[in-house]
């Protein structure tokens, strides 16, 4: 049985859940359970692990949780899309997602990465603000203590774009207009691909949404959309 007031929320590479922090307080205060799960490296390590271990995760959880409502942020976006059981109806809500393949219009990212991508090895204050300019001394401290190293296989794989089947649940693109990963306009094309609708959010960055000043009022604005989409 769909938990219809339960929310999945699926972190992006070199993160966690914590990235989910503010929007899980959101969720609580409007009675919504909400789960921000750890993607875990395979036992090998980092450099090891695949885009098929982090899937195996997201459907584990998918498949435990039974959300009404699946979130993904970045590589989290996409694994919401590879992963979405169509089984049930969930509905989906994609922050600056890394985009899939064949979608007229969407081209994937093609970067390339080493077998392990240092972010925590290579992070500081300074890298960290470069990258949060729209938000606070204390979400840049949190974040700088917190980012992760990554898998390079699970990025080229994704970056190389992966193919995922449509949803044929309700879909919610949010889109900051100032991401340097993902362009704004890669995400409105996959917004306009799947249907979707669109949640602009002016001078964000990459992870402005969750992180930036205005976290939880995008938060907020998911919510409203949820109630209207229910």
């Amino acid at each position: 049985v769909m938990q219809v007031n339960s929310a999945l929320m699926i972190h992006g590479a070199g993160g966690g859940g914590w990235e989910w922090d503010v929007w899980r307080r959101v969720f609580t205060a409007a009675g919504q359970r909400a789960a921000a799960p750890d993607l875990q490296p395979a036992a090998d390590g980092i450099e090891a692990t695949t885009l098929h271990d982090y899937e195996a995760q997201v459907r584990h959880w998918m498949g435990a949780e039974r959300p009404g409502l699946v979130i993904g942020a970045s590589l989290g976006g996409l694994l919401a899309l590879r992963c979405r059981s169509a089984a049930y109806g969930a509905a989906l809500v994609l922050v600056n997602p890394m985009p899939p393949a064949g979608l007229p219009g969407v081209a994937p990212l093609g970067a390339r990465y080493p077998d392990r991508v240092p972010w925590r090895d290579n992070a500081s204050l300074a890298s960290t603000a470069r990258s949060l300019p729209d938000a606070d001394a204390a979400a840049w401290h949190v974040a700088w203590r917190r980012w992760r190293d990554e898998s390079g296989a699970v990025m080229n794989v994704a970056a190389s774009g992966v193919p995922i089947e449509r949803p044929d649940a309700p879909v919610l693109v949010v889109i900051s207009e100032r991401d340097t990963d993902v362009p704004a306009a890669t995400s409105r094309a996959l917004a306009a691909a799947l249907g979707a609708d669109v949640l602009d959010v002016p001078a964000a960055s990459h992870v402005g949404p969750l992180l930036g000043r205005h976290a939880a009022d995008v938060a907020e604005r998911v919510l409203a959309w949820r109630r209207l989409r229910n």
